[in-house]
């Protein structure tokens, strides 16, 4: 349990205590003003207790009770002639409240009423042949000055209060932004676990049953060829699950993080040797002198060729060709994946469900500074054409 000094102890309880506080202190004001105000008779009595008994509301109902305090205090004036009442103490508190706790205009009002009456007990209570004026001016401007005094340092509470209620409101807004940044940041975490996910899961699967329906058809005439597409789903199957458990393991927290090594764009040549071997009829070409992307660019660009291309299974139909192109440019590298199937009518006939893959691509290369654009090709097929930059912007 955290401890703290004293004074912040005393600083916590008396802030949650308030009302209790104030209602114990006027009560005790009263109590030590009453035996006094009993010796000038019984309206002095009612004037005490009409300035001590307010300050039990003094910061709860600042204006009600000090305007209180202020009429019994002129009452006071003009019912006791003879020496000022221990209860005047009542005014001084009552201004201090007003300054600290009220609305500026009740602030300032109370200020003015405290100096004309302070001006007023000056001369009323300590003028007499024995003294004279003087003194009565002396006492006037002194009442007067305790009174500035006395405002000046309830003002210096509200500026504090003021500066503890900003402080306390941009401690929230710190709070609700952090908390709305961890919450987009969580957004972001889960879109981009659900890019990862798509891409492994959609292309994995798709060359599986791509795989195994070409294994189906060919194992009573070339049993051979059921064996090689056996072989490729089962390596597609592990690189899969290799995939899934690297990618799942972040969110895990009862184990340490498994890192697998990213593919980036030197791996785009093993995807197309893959799925060559799995029966597509694909080739590639690479232009241009080979740049240095980083590892975020770089998967982007082979997820873009692998989504490419597993749409070309899905959509482009039997005996399609594809093509992938990338070109090294000086400011970026461009990636092109076209087929002369019927991707484009397909895409029309049959659209994948929310259009994901697109989507996916897109959002991927927006993220790196880059573009994408993705159609059909006037005469038949589909191409994909993304650039990333080398430096995102």
């Amino acid at each position: 349990m955290a401890r703290f000094p004293l004074s912040e102890r005393w600083y916590r309880w008396s802030a949650a205590h308030v009302v209790g506080i104030d209602r114990v202190e006027a009560a005790l004001l009263t109590l030590v003003c009453i035996p006094t105000a009993l010796g000038f008779g019984g309206p002095a009595v009612v004037v005490s207790l009409g300035m001590t008994v307010p300050l039990a509301w003094r910061r709860s109902k600042t204006v009600v009770s000090g305007f209180v305090v202020a009429a019994f205090a002129i009452l006071h004036l003009l019912v006791v002639d003879q020496m000022l009442m221990p209860s005047v103490v009542a005014v001084p508190v009552a201004l201090y409240a007003f300054a600290a706790y009220a609305p500026r205009w009740s602030s300032y009002t109370a200020l003015g009423i405290a100096i004309l009456g302070a001006t007023a007990a000056g001369f009323r209570y300590f003028a007499n042949k024995e003294v004279g004026l003087e003194a009565a001016v002396v006492s006037a401007v002194f009442l007067t000055v305790f009174v500035l005094a006395v405002w000046a340092f309830g003002d210096l509470r509200r500026v504090r209060i003021q500066e503890l209620e900003g402080l306390a409101e941009r401690a929230r807004l710190l709070e609700l932004e952090r908390a709305q940044e961890a919450e987009l940041a969580a957004v972001n975490e889960r879109t981009r676990i659900a890019r990862e996910m798509h891409d492994i899961v959609a292309h994995s699967l798709t060359v599986v049953i791509a795989q195994a329906d070409g294994g189906r058809y060919s194992a009573a005439q070339d049993p051979q060829a059921a064996i090689t597409a056996l072989e490729t789903i089962a390596s597609t199957g592990r690189q899969a699950l290799t995939d899934m458990r690297a990618l799942l393991s972040v969110l895990r927290e009862d184990r340490p993080r498994e890192f697998a090594a990213m593919p980036g764009a030197d791996d785009i040549e093993s995807l197309v040797s893959e799925l060559r071997r799995g029966g597509l009829d694909v080739g590639m070409t690479v232009t241009g002198e080979k740049r240095e992307l980083s590892t975020g660019a770089g998967l982007t660009a082979y997820r873009i060729v692998q989504e490419s291309l597993t749409n070309v299974l899905k959509h482009a139909g039997p005996g399609a060709q594809a093509r992938v192109a990338v070109n090294w440019g000086p400011d970026d590298v461009e990636l092109v994946v076209a087929d002369d199937g019927r991707g484009g009518a397909a895409a029309l006939i049959e659209p994948s469900p929310g259009g994901q893959g697109v989507i996916g691509m897109t959002e991927r290369a927006k993220l790196h500074g880059g573009k994408l654009t993705a159609g059909p090709v006037a005469g038949g097929g589909y191409r994909v054409r993304g650039r990333l930059p080398y430096v995102a912007p």
